[in-house]
């Protein structure tokens, strides 16, 4: 059944807008409560359900940290206040603390005029499509308040920071540390700002934070995982080691050598990966539609199996747990060690990456050295609403030569935009000019 309110991560939207508005905010908190009461397994002592609500730094999430305590109070849930703090400590805490789900408002990595709601399980994993259906469905209906004697109550948490600090740390071995490195940390004016340069400087790094200035307006601003050449610049300046980028709710990662070079979520996870199996402690590993066929080719080289996912770490965790693997990710920065935590998580990540790096006494780009990318092109065609690209012979043909011509030496994906009228055409290949040649043909059959 198709959802009316919840995407792939959550809602999302322009606050102010439909349906970033406090009045319907109020009344999926109150949906989900109600959804949340049926749930007898996660009652806190009172009786009562309890959740935690998270949020990153944009002026927003004030007002609609408002809304949902008075929407969860109506529905007699108790709430947890951890202000801003990660998406991912959201779905730690919820565990640790015993609660009955999670809430983040946050929208990630895009800029502050927009906003979201996201939810995770009692278990500290995306709720389940039954359960978001079953939120809208309550939606559908009136609203009406508990009884005065069962309203919900309101508590801060005031160590949210601190233990989730002590989480991220735990997810290092013990007998490394960090000493003698010199990192760069850009925290995007998010929900990190206050927590990530923390985990590096306790293990022994010296640290400089960037991006640690948040104002409610700034976050993901010309920072962070989805801007980071300033991050590379500093880390040229400064004569650093690493730099580590997060974006706004701190759960993706991208990387930056001494040297300033950018290392992409499929670089990051091959170095987790590599080192892995290295210890013979990895069966495999899930990438998605868009990984770089150069990690599928290095992982068959090493005898660990690959699968490929829709985008969007919500299925790459999905194929993960059908196939009992690990390790997965995607080259925006998603990367999940479900070993060390139930959902993507920036700063765990990066600690993979550097175990991965101190075991092996390797820099980031040693450690890169043998992964080489195959060139991608991708060629995005402007069509007619609903046009019908999969049934287009001229397409179809252009596609069966292209694969023809490149056999095993690239891999071609055609995939309609799901927010535009675009047909995006991608090829990629060992050789960059017949990358660039074979989509373009495709591209052409479409105008």
């Amino acid at each position: 059944m198709a959802r009316k309110y919840f995407g792939t991560d959550g809602v999302r939207g322009t606050v102010g807008q439909a349906p970033i508005t406090p009045d319907f905010v109020m009344r999926l908190a109150y949906a989900a409560g109600k959804v949340l009461a049926q749930d007898a397994a996660h009652m806190s002592a009172n009786g009562r359900p309890a959740v935690l609500i998270g949020k990153d730094t944009r002026i927003s999430g004030y007002m609609l940290e408002a809304a949902l305590q008075a929407g969860f109070a109506a529905a007699g849930v108790d709430v947890k206040l951890a202000g801003p703090v990660p998406t991912p400590a959201v779905a730690y805490l919820t565990r640790a603390l015993r609660l009955s789900a999670g809430v983040v408002i946050s929208a990630s990595h895009n800029p502050f005029q927009d906003n979201g709601i996201k939810f995770f399980s009692a278990e500290g994993n995306k709720l389940p499509d039954a359960v978001e259906l079953a939120i809208e469905a309550e939606l559908e209906k009136d609203m009406q308040c508990v009884p005065p004697e069962r309203l919900g109550r309101a508590k801060r948490i005031d160590d949210a920071q601190g233990r989730y600090i002590e989480f991220c740390k735990s997810s290092f071995p013990n007998e490394l540390d960090l000493r003698k490195m010199k990192i760069v940390v850009d925290c995007a004016n998010g929900a990190a700002y206050h927590i990530a340069p923390h985990v590096f400087h306790e293990l022994g790094a010296d640290v400089i934070a960037i991006g640690n200035q948040p104002n409610g307006f700034n976050i993901n601003h010309e920072c962070g995982a989805t801007a980071p050449q300033a991050l590379a610049a500093k880390v040229v300046e400064l004569g650093a080691d690493l730099g580590i980028a997060l974006d706004g709710d701190a759960d993706r990662l991208i990387m930056v050598d001494a040297r300033g070079r950018i290392y992409n979520g499929d670089e990051l996870l091959y170095v987790i990966v590599k080192a892995r199996a290295a210890q013979g402690k990895v069966d495999g590993a899930v990438g998605t539609l868009m990984t770089n066929m150069a990690l599928e080719v290095a992982f068959a080289q090493m005898g660990i199996g690959f699968a490929r996912a829709k985008v969007g770490d919500r299925y790459v965790l999905e194929v993960m747990q059908e196939k009992g693997w690990l390790l997965g990710g995607e080259g925006s920065g998603h990367l999940l060690c479900l070993d060390k935590h139930t959902t993507g998580d920036g700063i765990v990540s990066a600690l993979q990456v550097l175990s991965s790096l101190r075991k092996s006494g390797q820099s980031l780009e040693a450690a890169c050295a043998d992964l080489q990318l195959f060139p991608q092109t991708l060629v995005n065609v402007r069509t007619a609403p609903g046009f019908d690209w999969q049934n287009h012979a001229a397409l179809a043909a252009a596609r069966a030569a292209a694969e023809a011509e490149l056999g095993d030496s690239g891999r071609v994906l055609i995939r309609a935009s799901g927010t535009e009228p675009l047909v995006r055409v991608m090829v990629e290949a060992r050789d960059g000019e017949m990358a660039k040649r074979l989509a373009h043909q495709m591209a052409d059959t479409l105008r």
